[in-house]
């Protein structure tokens, strides 16, 4: 809708930025960290973009002081961060690695002394590799435990210091490309297997969510999901219902469950009927049920437009882009269900992902409306080529995508959803799990490609000071 007059950003608005340990700290063996199912996977030839690795990645680990002068300087109000859950606790469980955790502390308190709010998220893909050996991670419910003991730690540590807190960061994203796609460790397609790890992720985080609460910690807390809205190619009811059965299948399907505690109805019965449906066992659904997130992380990137797609010589999972070369993805979808088409309204970034600022606002009128809860934006960016010249990166391209995104959450903001605020991804550039450090994110350049031989020289880009002026102005020029 149009409004006569459109709101203002509240002012206590959290404009943030992001990142993930992995992509960003280096130091992979250092002060008595373990190894992560990461540290493993990069390790095979061919799973990531010229056999880049995070073992330095931009150095964050040693760096992280140089990294949030540049926050100050901008007016960074907040940073979303994930803990490797191997660099606190080495096996996964047992004893504290304090050097690790130390780290933590460390960064923590040097945001806060420059007045920069922490985010923290608990997990972002990184599990300990020991835990992998013993059971095999997320595939035994003995995770549950393991997780909830780990987040006992931080919860603790930082009581009164992180007031937000992030549990599972896109649990539909790790979890597809692990188990259904091969993509991510541990590089499997095991559909059955892929909707029983995600029901274990879907427990663990319950029972975090309720120790939260049990814990009286100061805050809030609530799990972060790649949503993107799912549209019909058309009006043909035929393509409506295959965006409905998208929409179901890949955002209700986890947005129900952290929102309500219950599968959709549709979903699970193509579960059923397909003999892919996880085990539910007597107590889980109470569980699920029990835990309430305090708000909704959204990382929203990208809408899907949805067609039929038939049972008989449909469409099947496609090739992703994982090369930068414009139109080299391959069409995907699910026989009988839908399939994904490209949207003729929309431009398309060189890795084949559409543009659509318009959908961030219908990601958020869908969420207040289905699950009335406030709606933190922990992720939202364009990884795109960046070119140093004489000293510069011009990324008008990263200014203009940000622009037009941060205008969308004013707009939503005046169709009364209820924003906490706007986090980049991502804060410097890094490495791209799957591409490598070609594709860049940042509002700050980082001397870092392929070669892994650069000099991890910082250069804040134009987007930072373009970011820099809309946090003084509290967006009020968007």
């Amino acid at each position: 809708m149009d409004h006569l007059k459109r709101s203002e950003f509240p002012k206590d608005f959290l404009w943030g930025s992001a990142s993930a340990a992995y992509q960003v700290e280096g130091a992979w063996d250092e002060d008595g960290k373990g190894k992560s199912v990461w540290d493993e996977f990069v390790r095979i030839p061919g799973k990531t973009f010229k056999g880049t690795n995070g073992d330095i990645a931009v150095d964050h680990y040693n760096r992280y002081k140089e990294d949030i002068q540049l926050m100050k300087e901008q007016g960074l109000k907040a940073y979303r961060f994930s803990v490797a859950w191997a660099r606190v606790f080495p096996e996964g469980r047992g004893e504290v690695n304090q050097k690790g955790l130390q780290f933590y502390i460390d960064l923590v308190d040097e945001l806060i002394a420059n007045n920069i709010e922490p985010v923290l998220t608990i997990y972002h893909w990184d599990l300990p590799k020991a835990l992998d050996d013993a059971y095999n991670g997320w595939e035994s419910r003995e995770v549950i435990a393991d997780f909830a003991n780990y987040s006992k730690v931080l919860f603790e540590t930082f009581r009164g210091k992180v007031k937000y807190w992030v549990s599972l960061n896109e649990q539909n994203i790790f979890t597809m490309l692990g188990w259904m796609m091969k993509l991510h460790p541990p590089g499997k397609n095991d559909p059955k297997m892929f909707y029983q790890v995600n029901h274990h992720a879907n427990l663990a985080n319950a029972t975090v969510i309720n120790l939260f609460h049990e814990m009286n910690m100061p805050g809030m807390i609530g799990p972060s999901f790649a949503y993107g809205p799912n549209y019909s190619l058309d009006s043909n009811p035929l393509n409506v219902m295959a965006a409905e059965n998208s929409e179901d299948l890949n955002a209700h399907f986890w947005m129900d469950v952290y929102a309500y505690g219950e599968y959709p109805i549709m979903a699970m019965k193509y579960l059923e009927e397909n003999g892919i449906a996880p085990e539910i066992l007597p107590g889980d659904m109470d569980l699920l049920r029990s835990a309430k997130p305090d708000f909704l992380g959204l990382n929203y990137y990208q809408t899907a437009t949805n067609a039929w797609n038939p049972l008989d010589g449909g469409v099947g999972i496609g090739e992703m882009n994982t090369t930068g070369k414009k139109g080299s993805s391959k069409e995907t979808g699910l026989p009988g269900v839908f399939k994904r088409v490209e949207n003729d309204h929309l431009e398309r970034t060189n890795w084949d992902w559409e543009i659509d600022p318009t959908g961030l606002r219908i990601a958020m009128r869908r969420i207040t409306s289905r699950y009335r809860l406030p709606i933190l934006i922990t992720e939202n960016g364009l990884g795109e080529y960046d070119k140093l010249e004489e000293g510069k990166i011009h990324d008008q391209y990263r200014i203009d995508y940000l622009s037009s995104h941060v205008s969308a959450v004013r707009d939503a903001i005046s169709d009364g959803v209820n924003v906490l605020g706007y986090c980049t991804w991502s804060y410097t550039d890094l490495l791209s799990w799957l591409n490598g450090y070609q594709k860049r994110y940042g509002f700050v350049y980082v001397d870092q490609d392929e070669t892994m031989e650069g000099t991890l020289k910082r250069i804040p880009k134009d987007s930072y000071y373009w970011y820099k002026k809309v946090i003084e102005e509290n967006g009020s020029n968007n």
